[in-house]
């Protein structure tokens, strides 16, 4: 299981929201290609870049910050969400040297879109589930809709998404404790893995993760508590790859 470090992009900087919250952010970094570095010097698999004013402007607004990451990393896997509506960009993130893009808002309000997506460009889309009170959020998290997350990762599995990002937002930012329980059902609902998120705070809850990850859980993305030390990253990583810390 891998342990993906979050770099949240706001007004150019690196920040952290508690619940989606754009009014309550936490700043960590002036700059996210310094976020980038450090993550990658520890050993990062894989990097989560979000364009938060991008996923409420619903156009990239923070792109050529992740392009220099891109071109800084060009051996790390990034996977990259908010703000995605469109196939101009997708095609200009993939063009960039991004591996994944998430479709998170398009691919509730228009599923077509999705499958579109994975036609035109195979092995390479995620959708990204936000779940409030069991329900999929959008608009950078400021609307809920009628759907089920599990109901919905069902249909984005049969257009051929490569992966579903699922986050509990009333947990995300907040170092309360991963939601395994809803992690875990979702992954046995799907056969396409499932990569965790929200509330991540310290060792014990990637344990916790671990214990279920044969249920098709392939990751679990962290942000505040390894910016605030609740969680070692190397540490985590290891626990996450079964690994003891002196074989990182």
């Amino acid at each position: 299981m891998l342990l993906i470090p979050a770099i949240d992009i706001k007004e150019g900087r690196c920040v952290r929201l508690r619940r989606g919250d754009l009014s309550d952010e936490t700043l960590y970094d002036s700059d996210p290609t310094q976020a980038a570095a450090r993550w990658v010097s520890q050993g990062a698999k894989r990097l989560h870049l979000v364009d938060l004013d991008g996923a409420v402007a619903g156009r990239p607004v923070n792109a050529s910050i992740i392009q220099k990451i891109a071109n800084a990393y060009p051996d790390v896997p990034l996977q990259v969400g908010g703000g995605i509506r469109n196939v101009e960009t997708v095609k200009a993130y993939l063009d960039a040297g991004v591996r994944y893009v998430i479709i998170g808002t398009q691919a509730v309000n228009d599923p077509a879109f999705v499958s579109d997506l994975c036609q035109q460009f195979p092995g390479h889309i995620i959708v990204g589930l936000d779940a409030k009170n069991g329900a999929v959020a959008t608009d950078g998290w400021v609307k809920t809709s009628d759907h089920k997350v599990i109901d919905m990762a069902k249909h984005f599995e049969a257009d051929g998404v490569v992966a579903i990002v699922y986050t509990d937002i009333d947990r995300d930012g907040m170092l309360s404790g991963v939601n395994v329980e809803a992690t875990a059902a979702l992954a046995k609902a799907i056969q396409i893995p499932v990569i965790a998120s929200g509330g991540i705070s310290d060792l014990e809850d990637i344990r916790r993760l671990v214990l279920v990850e044969n249920s098709g859980i392939e990751g679990v993305i962290t942000g505040r508590a390894i910016y605030e030390g609740t969680l070692d990253f190397r540490e985590g990583q290891a626990a996450a790859m079964g690994q003891s810390i002196d074989r990182i």
